[in-house]
């Protein structure tokens, strides 16, 4: 279960790097979670990417902050489920991909990794238009160009080749902060009214009747919760390495919750901002039709008075993209690995992925134009949550099993609230299914 520290000659190699982060035994609590704290935020990030901002801006520029309830119970799902997945992987030594291949037959198993490689493909697809985007906005370049020069982030991998997974997780949380400090800004600069923010997180699941607003819901919730970052999560935990006892174990798995909960609570709270920027700025104005994120960051400047405003969002958009950038190739290394027992360096890993998401992103500009950014990046967050359930099923299974996670089984409330939210997300799925037929 626990293992020794090795060399990292790559990152992004789930299986170099485990136990390479020790938590020291008897030190004060502080200096734990230092130590601990760290795969929650990469894990966060991709709760962040531009998918979100799709789905947020487009509900609120349509409902103001109708749906707001939506992306707060979104969270509360996601905290609750990447719980599970660190737990898991805490607890056995197993990933949920590896869990998955002890205990599946093979059409199961090749199944369910279809499924989750499809997953990280629409989340880099969302990546290489929301970067792309962010180009054009910034440099002016076209959105064509755009989804080129998203190839280059290769070279991001390649050059961090060696530096370690701490080093990683520092430059994702200068993105993390790059992206709130924007937004930050940006609240203060519209104003919004804080009353009707408050009054938008009481749910009101009547608003839902409207197919619109189920779509956006849908969306939002795949924007949030996505599947490939249960497997992540319960893999990236493993390269911390506790005391190896039951008591280090359990310290291990709280303190993770913390750093876990921490991390999705700021994700929550940048997007709780984009969907409130976009109804006090836009839904509040009259402006109910911005669906587009080039839209929103041409509106901004008239809206609030001044330049700021729109620069920041552009900023914040490169940002966002770049961050997923490191997850979805961590992601893609533990898929591979635990499935398929294979291993191919990391930069071929991602290559892979970004040549795979380039074509429908590139083929999508050139047949809908520079309008069709906005439903790709709403349909790619569909598709992750249409794939949530897949995830949601066997990791709830294992995490309730007895035989693998002996004490550290999840209790009868948490497996309650797990299965509660996997009913939830196939009925909404459901739901929506049936109103696209």
């Amino acid at each position: 279960m626990f293992r020794l520290p090795t060399t990292a000659t790559a990152p992004f190699c789930p299986s170099e790097v485990h136990g390479s982060v020790v938590v020291p035994a008897g030190a004060p609590t502080w200096q734990r979670l230092l130590k601990i704290a760290g795969p929650g935020l990469l894990v966060a990030v991709g709760y962040m990417d531009p998918g979100n901002w799709a789905t947020d801006i487009e509900a609120g520029s349509r409902f103001g902050m109708a749906l707001l309830w939506v992306v707060l119970a979104s969270s509360l799902a996601a905290m609750l489920l990447q719980t599970l997945a660190l737990r898991l992987g805490l607890a056995t030594g197993r990933d949920l991909a590896q869990a998955c291949a002890d205990h599946y037959p093979a059409p199961i198993r090749r199944l369910l990794w279809l499924l989750a490689e499809l997953a990280i493909i629409a989340c880099d697809v969302a990546e290489v238009l929301g970067t792309a985007l962010a180009l054009h906005l910034l440099l002016g370049v076209s959105l064509l160009a755009g989804v080129g020069l998203t190839a280059l982030d290769t070279l991001i991998v390649l050059g961090l080749k060696g530096r370690g997974f701490r080093q990683v997780e520092a430059i994702v949380l200068g993105l993390v902060a790059t992206i709130s400090i924007c937004f930050a800004v940006e609240l203060v600069l519209v104003g919004p009214d804080w009353r009707a923010v408050a009054q938008g997180l009481v749910p009101r699941p009547q608003g839902l009747a409207d197919p619109q607003a189920l779509l956006l819901a849908v969306g939002i919730l795949g924007a949030t919760v996505m599947p490939h970052n249960l497997y992540l999560h319960s893999s990236i935990v493993q390269t911390r390495r506790p005391a190896p006892t039951p008591d280090g174990l359990r310290d291990a798995i709280r303190l993770s919750t913390l750093d876990t909960v921490v991390s999705l609570s700021l994700a929550f709270l940048v997007n709780a901002a984009i969907l409130t920027l976009a109804a006090s700025a836009f839904h509040a104005h009259g402006q109910q039709q911005v669906t587009e994120l080039q839209d929103a960051y041409h509106l901004l400047d008239p809206l609030v008075g001044g330049t700021l405003a729109s620069l920041l969002f552009g900023i914040a958009l490169l940002a966002a993209g770049q961050s997923s950038t490191f997850t979805g190739t961590i992601a893609g290394q533990v898929l591979m690995e635990g499935f398929l027992k294979l291993k191919i360096p990391c930069w071929q890993r991602r290559l892979v992925t970004r040549a795979l998401a380039l074509i429908p992103a590139a083929a999508g500009i050139a047949w809908l134009g520079d309008a069709g950014v906005g439903p790709l990046l709403v349909a790619s967050q569909i598709v992750l949550s249409l794939q949530l359930p897949f995830a949601i099923w066997p990791l709830i299974r294992f995490t309730s099993s007895r035989r693998l996670m002996g004490d550290f089984a999840s209790p009868p409330a948490l497996k309650l609230a797990a299965w509660a939210i996997f009913v939830l997300v196939s009925l909404a799925n459901g739901a929506l299914l049936m109103q696209l037929a």
